[in-house]
């Protein structure tokens, strides 16, 4: 009677076991693939789809001038005293450093300050990171609906005279793929090297098969 109740609490046992391991199978089957990118990964987000806004040159701009190329598209101003400059800076550290990939990015700056932001200051400002950096300013009708669409904050915060005023505004990057889809939101203080390792992964992505 005794080795019956042990015999069956073997079985018992070796049961559960095998439950307990089917489940943890389940279970890790089930687990959510990991991303690739440093930044955050918002692939098929329903936002952000696209501009058409005028750059520093007049030329009207959207995301299908850039086929082929990984666009940045950050949000600033150019009196901005340290995030936009920033931000801006490691722009085009990140240009730099794909070396012969360069040409397959492309850095687009969106002001949030067009009443200040003139299409000269502009040229003259993108001048400072890199020559084939664009900035695009709307109309301030224009600036809210993009701002709008891309779910970008943005604020005047009055100075001590009319025209030293500040920019409250979101501080992050949208990075697109070449195929113009939005991928991955670069949170500002990210740093250098996450915005590339993410720019890389893009550019290393197979081309869509052709319908």
């Amino acid at each position: 009677m005794l080795n019956q109740r042990r015999n069956a609490l073997r079985l018992i046992a070796a049961g559960a076991l095998s439950t307990g391991a089917a489940g943890l199978l389940a279970a890790c089957s089930k687990k959510e693939k990991v991303s690739e990118f440093k930044g955050v990964d918002i692939t098929g987000a329903e936002y952000a789809r696209d501009f058409n806004l005028p750059d520093q040159n007049g030329q009207m701009r959207s995301l299908k001038d850039f086929a082929g190329k990984v666009v940045v598209v950050f949000f600033g101003y150019t009196q901005c005293p340290d995030v936009c400059p920033t931000s801006m800076v490691e722009l085009a550290e990140v240009k730099r450093a794909l070396g012969s990939d360069s040409n397959r990015m492309q850095g687009i700056f969106i002001t949030v300050d067009p009443e200040r932001d003139t299409p000269e200051v502009l040229r003259a400002y993108m001048a400072n990171f890199d020559p084939g950096f664009l900035a695009l300013r709307g109309s301030p009708e224009q600036l809210a609906a993009v701002a709008k669409d891309f779910k970008v904050y943005y604020k005047k915060v009055d100075g001590q005279t009319p025209t030293s005023y500040t920019m409250d505004h979101s501080a992050g990057s949208y990075v697109y793929d070449p195929q113009g889809h939005l991928r991955v939101y670069n949170r500002y203080g990210s740093g250098t090297q996450a915005l590339l390792h993410d720019v890389q992964v893009l550019l290393k992505e197979p081309a869509p098969a052709a319908s």
